[in-house]
């Protein structure tokens, strides 16, 4: 484990805590888990300093209509994928990062202002190019479920139904329609500093943005409301007890891709889920227990879904940027320039 911080069952509740509810009072969470809140506070503090453990604020670009997200697989010359990896996260596009085995050397999720602007990405200005062979690029045009929503299964039904509305719309689900929301200037600051630290207190982050409390309070429940601001927990799923995380790249015949893609998204396993452009038309992020479990998991449950055409799994090996935040392992793995 990272920096030798070794993780126990407490940690794993707690995480899992925040991952259904990035900002859950200490006080509830203690409660849940069962354990005082100086112990909950103390063991949150230590993987955060750690590393393991971060919440922070997100914005959801497409319903703010200020970026479109891509995923992109880049093929790399022999003993170049580190070094291209760490060209691509060192790019602010690149949200995430990550080295992995199969037809891929390296995926990445780049955000960018437009479609258009993919070509400078891609075409003009490839991260590491010189070592790139193949790359192919799928814009997102519809996403089923993100990392937000994902519930790692370690806390029983009712505390994650503290944690979480569990009677709520999927997220994706209630914003899909409608035009993009506009974010003004003060709303602007005030994601920009949750970004940084996202279970900031209000009277921290008024301070931060120069409002008043209440009104610090009322912009981010309206953000929240209005589907433009998440909360992300940070954690590598090793911290929850995965051993396994991979990407999975599907083609489906269109007719049937709303049908296969909310199946897959209900599935537990599933951190991330979109319908793409290119290639392979459903893309997805997938989480195991076990490597044993990935036969199981294919034939039984990739194999189960409607139109599929072809499968492709690509494990990561190392994840080097998660939400625009580097992991761990960025700052571990990743050789010198």
């Amino acid at each position: 484990m990272q920096d030798g911080v070794e993780t126990d069952e407490l940690d794993r509740a707690i995480v899992a805590a925040l991952q259904l509810n990035g900002r859950a009072p200490w006080s509830l969470i203690a409660r849940l888990v069962g354990a005082s809140e100086s112990t909950v506070v103390r063991r949150a503090a230590v993987l955060g300093d750690s590393g393991l453990l971060r919440v922070i604020g997100v914005v959801d670009v497409l319903r703010c209509g200020i970026g479109v997200p891509v995923l992109s697989r880049f093929r790399c010359r022999p003993g170049s994928t580190y070094e291209v990896a760490a060209a691509i996260a060192a790019r602010p596009e690149a949200r995430f990062v990550a080295v992995v085995s199969g037809s891929a050397d390296c995926v990445a999720e780049f955000v960018v202002p437009t479609h258009a602007a993919i070509g400078r990405v891609m075409v003009a200005d490839v991260p590491g190019h010189g070592h790139v062979t193949e790359s192919e690029t799928h814009a997102v045009i519809r996403t089923f479920v993100s990392n937000h929503d994902w519930n790692p299964g370690v806390l029983d039904p009712q505390a994650t139904a503290e944690l979480r509305d569990a009677a709520e719309m999927p997220f994706e689900d209630r914003f899909r329609e409608g035009l993009p929301e506009r974010l003004n200037e003060l709303e602007l600051t005030i994601v920009e500093a949750l970004g940084r630290d996202g279970r900031m207190s209000y009277k921290a982050l008024a301070q931060a943005v120069g409002s008043s409390e209440s009104t610090a309070k009322r912009r981010v429940e309206s953000l929240v409301r209005r589907g433009c601001l998440r909360f992300r927990t940070l954690a590598e799923p090793e911290v929850l007890g995965f051993a396994v995380e991979f990407m999975l790249w599907l083609e489906v015949e269109p007719g049937l891709l709303e049908q296969a893609g909310q199946q897959l998204a209900g599935h537990p396993s599933t951190r991330y889920l979109s319908a793409t452009t290119g290639r392979f038309n459903l893309a997805g992020q997938v989480a195991l227990r076990h490597y044993g479990d990935l036969f199981r998991y294919l034939t039984d449950d990739v194999g189960a879904l409607p139109g599929l055409r072809a499968a492709d799994v690509t494990l990561q090996l190392t994840t080097l940027k998660r939400a625009w935040v580097p992991t761990p392992a960025a700052r571990t793995e990743i050789p010198p320039p």
